[in-house]
């Protein structure tokens, strides 16, 4: 059976998730940007929480990891590769190491770029995907320590899943990503539905970080940094895919 997801608006605009395996009671909550939301989600549902999950080291994603351990006594998951600067970990994780809730079993991709230790999870028997701020809604996270080659080839591992798989990222930046994603890409029809849709699905109160991979890839400029028409249409007819997507993420820092 697959697991339960639950999306948890903490802070200003950040995102937890609550995951639920109902065959064995197991729950997992992958970041905490903060405690009583997730608190809060997990007496509404009646579950325990067992597991935590951390993408990368920033405090809007770690800062209630301690005090939710200390709380529930959940085991804590996180990369190898950013230990010193992550909470304790329980399991060190690298590119390709199981993540388990229960009956279920994730996979850990390796996904640098926003940070140089960030990781994904990917749930393949539920279609889910956790990318906090690697892949986002419209958007990618800001290159705060990675280089444009790194985020290009993690965004390209996004894009090797399948099309039905659930992208949960960190924070709603819809509305800034919409708004930026039609200067860069206007002419684009799948673009244009989508902003429509997504108005009607904020107002129904429906989590605004939660995609699909095949609407990211029909509707996110930078996982559409090789397509020719984009090049073509910016100029940019001889560069490399990370060229572009080098070029598409300047200008979303000035925009």
């Amino acid at each position: 059976m697959a697991l339960e997801m639950l999306a948890i608006p903490c802070l200003r605009d950040n995102y937890a998730y609550l995951l639920h395996d109902p065959d064995t009671g197991h729950t997992a909550c992958v970041d905490v940007p903060d405690v009583a939301p997730i608190h809060d989600a997990l007496a509404k549902a009646g579950w325990h929480l067992t597991d935590i999950l951390i993408t990368h080291h920033h405090d809007d994603h770690i800062g209630g990891v301690a005090r939710l351990r200390e709380d529930t006594g959940a085991t804590v998951w996180g990369a190898q590769a950013d230990a010193h600067r992550l909470p304790p970990l329980d399991h060190a994780l690298k590119e390709g190491d199981p993540v388990r809730i229960g009956s279920q079993t994730g996979t850990t991709i390796d996904v640098p770029g926003h940070t140089v230790g960030h990781i994904a999870f990917h749930f393949p028997s539920s279609r889910l995907v956790f990318s906090a701020d690697s892949l986002m809604a419209l958007g990618c996270g800001r290159l705060f320590e990675g280089s444009p080659g790194q985020m290009w080839d993690s965004l390209c591992k996004f894009m090797a899943l399948p099309g039905d798989t659930l992208v949960c990222s960190g924070h709603d930046y819809s509305k800034g990503n919409a708004a930026f994603a039609q200067t860069v890409d206007p002419e684009n029809p799948a673009l244009a539905a989508r902003v429509a849709q997504m108005e009607e699905d904020r107002a129904a109160g429906k989590p605004m970080a939660v995609a699909s991979i095949s609407l990211e890839m029909e509707t996110n400029p930078f996982l559409r940094a090789s397509k020719p028409y984009l090049k073509e249409a910016h100029r940019q007819t001889d560069a490399s895919d990370t060229a572009m997507f080098a070029y598409l993420r300047g200008l979303k820092d000035q925009f």
